[in-house]
């Protein structure tokens, strides 16, 4: 073979190597951080209108109670696991403004760059996880205990399996209008959608599950919906009784 064959041969095999090289790389999505949608630093709060909706006594109804309740990033602490977290204080007041704060709890929140993990009354949740696009999906309750809420006094059968839900992110929209204040770039976190026979009928089990969380770039949370009620119609003859609670939240103030 001619020295100039061999030469040209050499460098087609060279560029069929490197065409081939190229076509087997993982195509790479550049995502946006979890900290923008879950921005944390001592001091931080957010102020919100809580709606919160609870049985009577012995079950017999449901009543809903409202305040403003208000989350202040406290301190940079280290969680049970050695990680960097931060603890935040709730606070409750009066739905109208008025009365002192007053404490309502606390929480921490860790964010490893991979998930963002709340943790409250030893309940585990993983609020955002991997990349920020439509679509992707992980089990954010994976670290409940069964029967999760039997602890703060509620024995909801019906939330046996929640460990299984399955969150996902529902998509980003440029502008939401939520309770006549807009938002832009607001990501929307879908946790359970499962309802039956809700407004009840009598003499039919009924259960009512929807939770859904809105996150506000550089803000944070904006809005959460957490119903999990359930309503037994009793057949045998005793008094037809609700179980469970649901919590609606939106933003009101922020720094």
């Amino acid at each position: 073979m001619k020295p100039f064959s061999r030469g040209l041969t050499a460098i087609l095999f060279c560029s069929f190597l490197a065409l081939n090289s190229c076509s087997d790389k993982e195509e790479v999505f550049e995502t946006e951080p979890l900290s923008d949608y879950m921005p944390l630093q001592t001091g931080k709060y957010i102020t919100y209108r809580l709606d919160s909706t609870v049985t009577t006594s012995f079950g017999v109804s449901l009543v809903t109670r409202s305040y403003q309740e208000k989350h202040v990033v406290d301190a940079e602490v280290t969680d049970n696991l050695g990680r960097p977290s931060f603890r935040v204080f709730r606070y409750l007041r009066n739905a109208d403004g008025t009365g002192d704060w007053t404490p309502n709890g606390t929480y921490f929140v860790t964010n490893t760059g991979k998930e963002v993990e709340l943790v409250e009354n030893n309940l585990r949740f993983l609020k955002l996880f991997g990349a920020v696009r439509e679509g992707n999906s992980w089990r954010g309750n994976l670290y409940l205990p069964d029967n999760p809420y039997a602890g703060q006094g509620f024995n909801i059968a019906v939330v046996d399996y929640m460990k299984n839900w399955e969150y996902y992110y529902a998509g980003t929209e440029s502008s939401v209008d939520i309770n006549g204040e807009t938002y832009t770039d607001v990501l929307t976190v879908e946790e359970e959608d499962f309802v039956d026979n809700w407004p009840v009928t009598p003499d039919v089990a009924g259960v009512n599950i929807r939770a859904f969380e809105k996150y506000a770039k550089n803000i944070g949370l904006v809005y959460r919906s957490h119903t999990i009620l359930e309503y037994d119609p009793n057949t045998s003859g005793s008094t037809p009784t609700y179980n469970g609670f649901a919590v609606n939240m939106w933003m009101i103030d922020h720094n």
